[in-house]
């Protein structure tokens, strides 16, 4: 994003952009990501169409980065002092109700991730870029504690099972991915192919 362009989002106060981040991530849950709008945005938030491009661009970025809002934990902030102790921590950062919403979502984009290129390069640039180089920088503590070895390849695939195993519970088991689903995963199967 240019000098500029931060410049002017700076300007909306941060309680502001949180409305308009809930409205959006309210308006995607209702109707997807195809029948979401702009206008529909403006009208809920009784904003403008020329503040909203103004500020975000564009639906795909606005939609990423409300996306990228409602996370309640960065993988920066989670140093426990172990590997397990840090996922654990990821696992735990949203009730059962709030991961079950946000899997939701992020089902509900799947498709749309594929068919539109300005949200898969928004995707990639705003959330799983920053996402896979925190993840790296949590591999890299526990490579240096002695936890897990440098060479292992199952490392280029944490994030990969990781959102494989919220993507396809509700799919393959019928339930929603739970904490002590995930906190179960990780322990089964994330844990032993990175050697811990």
């Amino acid at each position: 994003m240019s000098d500029a362009a931060v410049a002017r989002r700076s300007r909306m106060s941060p309680e502001r952009e949180a409305e308009l981040y809930e409205a959006v991530l309210g308006l995607l849950g209702e109707v997807g990501y195809e029948a979401l709008t702009m206008d529909a945005v403006a009208t809920r938030t009784r904003s403008s169409k020329a503040t909203l491009y103004r500020q975000w661009g564009g639906k795909a970025e606005l939609v990423v980065r409300a996306l990228r809002y409602q996370k309640p934990l960065s993988l920066a902030d989670v140093d426990t002092g172990s590997l397990r102790g840090d996922f654990h921590a990821l696992a735990l950062c949203q009730d059962d109700c709030q991961v079950e919403q946000t899997s939701a979502l992020m089902r509900g984009l799947a498709t749309a991730v594929h068919s539109n290129a300005d949200l898969l390069r928004a995707f990639r640039e705003l959330l799983i870029e920053p996402e896979l180089e925190e993840l790296r920088r949590m591999l890299r503590r526990a490579v240096e504690r002695g936890e897990i070895r440098a060479d292992n390849p199952a490392m280029d695939y944490v994030l990969h099972m990781l959102v494989g195993a919220i993507g396809t519970r509700t799919l393959i088991d019928e339930l929603p991915p739970t904490q002590d689903f995930l906190l179960s995963y990780i322990d089964a199967v994330v844990l032993p192919a990175l050697g811990v």
